[in-house]
């Protein structure tokens, strides 16, 4: 007889928050939109002013936090401090003008109202960020990240993401709690402190401790150490009293300097993904239905003033860094929104007693605003991107295509792993072992753009000896055949890997693009028959079958035999039955 046991803690929530959440973002992708919009209405629709499915917001919090953390340690994973540097004059400049005019802003508007001044700083502070995660994810989706806008945008965001540390080092400030002046130095001495200390580990610590472990080749320890770093570094910052995001995000940005930094971030994106698509539920489920349906012109007009807002603070702050008019207003409509970091924020103001606006329901209000700009901001975000793209072909740098010869990426000419952008109808090796270094080099030669994948710590030793550079990860993980281009590649080589890995590559290469080449190597020809059986790859050369048929030629072309009749020959030869000391003979 089965032993009958409750559920535990938070499993039901979370059952019917995966299930709700997978349902909905299946239906709002088919819809053409991104799946965070499913996620916030899921939770509005499974939430306490919804369905009631889930009534206890605070357990389904608890892994929100979590979600929060990750999604911060993988944008400090893909920033990278080199990243941060090649824009710092955009993102310092602009940054600043941005977040400081939209505070400035909002906080007039608040204070005319009779608003304390604290009160009224806290919600410009809490307007002034926009969604990191949303725009981000947008500029993906359409190999925007590094064109004008994205550079525009992906500044103004760093310096956000950087700025939040100021800001909630400031919330206890303007909530009363640190009165001395001694308290505020103490506090942005800690500030300060943590910097030097994440700029020195992420140069020396945790690069060879990352090398070290990548060098084991387990990816069960690669991803628990991944994950120590972050949740360490976290647990350390609050034992400082700063947010445990902040402190994963600082996590990230030491991860990033490593070599193995996309290989970390495709480890670390699958439970990004679930428990960040926790947190978008866990927002949607904090709407109140009957307060939007009671309030709908407020809330409009509140988004409406935000758009407008932040809109003129972004067009501001692009445009006294010197972009171009048209790149400046499509920034402005990709950043019109309030961010998911807003709502770190604005908790850290719940504790000290700090309400959006100074309202009885300025909770409800804020919540409201922020759930529906980001339900719209992706249909706003495209439609900027757009406009950009009509005005002056900004955001795709010109048509795509082959690229020519003197376009084509050469080994010094790849962008740093930590910040790989895919290529256009190029290469994708997978492994670099003997046979894909003699591939890479007749490629490089005659000017065919490639990326090379690998986990191999040698490989990628090797690779770095000789100028080349390596995308560090497994090609398995849906983000790393993102950065390799799997998705636009003309074909795909795997020469180095035996043949249940070379079908695994093929099978993700096929899911990514189903008109890729994929071409293989194998010992024997019994391995690439059962290779080329399937379809999944287009063509196998295997080695001993290739020197038969070389030999056979040779021996033919002696009789001065037509080459037609050769090839067949040759063909005939492969499909013969081979006697039982055939493969011993191989061998003498």
């Amino acid at each position: 007889m089965l032993l009958a046991a409750s559920a535990p803690p938070l499993f039901t929530e979370l059952a019917i928050l995966l299930v709700a959440g997978t349902l909905i973002a299946f239906v709002s992708t088919r819809l053409g939109v991104v799946p965070i919009v499913g996620f916030l209405a899921a939770g509005t629709i499974i939430g306490p002013s919804g369905t009631g499915l889930i009534s206890d917001i605070d357990l389904v919090n608890q892994s929100a936090d979590i979600g929060v953390m990750l999604l911060l340690f993988t944008l400090g994973i893909e920033f990278s401090l080199e990243r941060v540097r090649r824009l710092a004059s955009l993102f310092l400049v602009g940054g600043a003008v941005q977040v400081g005019l939209t505070t400035g802003i909002v906080a007039g508007v608040v204070a005319a109202f009779g608003v304390d001044w604290r009160t009224a700083v806290f919600t410009g502070l809490l307007v002034s960020l926009s969604s990191t995660a949303i725009v981000l994810k947008v500029l993906a989706e359409r190999r925007a990240t590094t064109s004008p806008v994205g550079n525009v945008s992906v500044a103004l965001l760093i310096f956000q993401d950087l700025a939040i540390v100021a800001m909630v080092l400031a919330v206890p400030l303007l909530g009363g709690e640190i009165t001395g002046p001694s308290d505020v130095l103490i506090a942005f001495a800690k500030a300060a402190g943590i910097v030097v200390a994440v700029i020195v580990v992420a140069r020396t610590l945790v690069p060879a401790v990352l090398k070290y472990v990548s060098r084991i080749q387990s990816a069960e320890v690669f991803l628990l150490t991944v994950l120590a770093i972050c949740f360490g570094t976290a647990y350390a910052t609050s034992l400082l009293d700063v947010s445990i995001s902040l402190g994963a995000f600082l996590a990230g940005l030491m991860v990033s300097e490593s070599r193995v930094a996309a290989r970390a971030l495709g480890e670390v994106m699958p439970l990004q993904i679930l428990f960040s698509a926790t947190f978008f539920v866990s927002i949607g489920m904090l709407l109140d239905v009957g307060y939007l349906v009671r309030n709908l012109p407020l809330v409009i007009g509140l988004a409406a003033a935000v758009v407008v807002v932040k809109m003129l603070a972004t067009t501001t702050a692009a445009l006294l860094v010197r972009q171009r008019r048209a790149v400046a207003i499509s920034g402005a409509i990709v950043l019109a929104q309030i961010g998911e970091f807003s709502f770190v924020l604005e908790r850290a103001g719940q504790d000290v007693g700090l309400v959006p606006a100074g309202l009885a329901d300025g909770t409800d209000a804020f919540i409201a605003v922020t759930v529906l700009l980001m339900a719209f901001s992706p249909f706003g975000a495209r439609w900027g991107q757009s406009l950009a793209a009509r005005s002056d072909a900004d955001l795709s740098g010109g048509p795509r295509g082959r690229p020519h010869d003197s376009d084509a990426v050469r080994p010094s000419d790849q962008h740093d792993p930590g910040d790989y952008e895919p290529l256009q109808d190029h290469a994708v090796v997978n492994g670099f072992g003997p046979r894909a270094q003699r591939i890479v080099s007749a490629l490089e030669l005659a000017h065919i753009p490639y990326t090379i994948v690998s986990l191999d710590p040698e490989a990628q030793r090797w690779a770095a000896s000789t100028g080349r550079q390596v995308l560090v990860g497994d090609v398995s993980r849906h983000v790393i055949a993102e950065r390799a281009g799997l998705r636009d590649a003309r074909i795909a080589l795997a020469v180095d890997s035996p043949p249940s890995a070379v079908e695994q590559f093929a099978r993700i290469a096929r899911e990514h693009n189903p008109d890729i080449a994929v071409l293989a190597w194998a010992a024997d020809p019994a391995d690439a028959a059962d290779l080329e059986r399937d379809g999944l790859v287009d063509h196998v050369v295997a080695e001993r079958q290739a020197a038969h048929d070389a030999l056979i030629a040779h021996a033919l072309g002696h009789f001065e035999l037509p080459e037609p009749d050769t090839e067949a020959v040759t063909h005939a030869v492969l499909h013969t039955e081979l006697g039982p000391d055939a493969a011993s003979n191989d061998d003498v």
